[in-house]
């Protein structure tokens, strides 16, 4: 199987921590950035650090931006480098752009300028803060729509010694219940018969509004 590439623009602490994280995964990364300094930074972590201006056609041609898998415009405060950046990528035949915003309206101008997915730490980071501190039930989320999300929430005390199937879940809250874990242990094979016990946490697929209504702090 051949590793993935990707070229990634931007290496502020944002794109930083993306270079280590793919590094970990063993993905090639060449990471570009105007700024000298965070390239040296960088450049123990990917395979080819280079400086360079992104919003020049020319510099971003010598780096062959169609042979990569997948291009990430890290970019921080500097919205319209971002945007130049991204549509010169998709001009240049880049096969997945996916572009930070830092704002609303800059994740509109990036989906109108050829960003094919947008990542919005701030939006994101405020999103989890909220729906921590709103509920101490509810002890992490991955949001899959502005609607739908899947969390992890404690075993109410209420349904400890009851099986899944005399809760009735689905039915009662209009939630799923994906899986449960017990400390490090993960259970995955969570059918009617399967008892809940005090100290378990789950892991559910629902809406935020259901999930607020039956495990919000009451």
């Amino acid at each position: 199987m051949m590793m993935k590439t990707i070229l990634m623009i931007g290496c502020g602490r944002f794109g930083f921590r993306i270079a280590k994280r793919l590094n970990d995964m063993n993905v090639q990364v060449m990471a570009v950035d105007n700024n000298e300094e965070r390239v040296s930074a960088v450049a123990p972590y990917v395979t080819n650090a280079i400086v360079g201006d992104s919003t020049d056609p020319e510099f971003l041609k010598t780096l062959g931006v169609a042979n990569f898998d997948g291009c990430v415009v890290a970019i921080g405060d500097d919205v319209l480098a971002s945007i130049e950046t991204t549509s010169l990528l998709k001009d240049l035949g880049a096969a997945k752009v996916i572009s930070r915003a830092s704002k609303d309206t800059q994740e509109r101008l990036l989906l109108r300028n050829g960003a094919d997915e947008i990542v919005y730490p701030e939006k994101q980071m405020a999103n989890w803060t909220a729906m921590r501190v709103g509920s101490d039930n509810i002890f992490d989320y991955l949001e899959l729509t502005d609607e739908y999300a899947i969390f992890e929430v404690l075993v109410p005390g209420s349904w400890v010694g009851k099986t899944i199937g005399e809760l009735d879940v689905r039915k009662k809250y209009n939630i799923n219940i994906m899986a449960v874990k017990d400390g490090d242990n993960m259970e995955i094979a969570v059918g009617t018969e399967f008892f809940l016990e005090e100290g378990q946490t789950m892991l559910v697929l629902a809406s935020q509004k259901d999930i607020q209504r039956c495990f919000g702090d009451k």
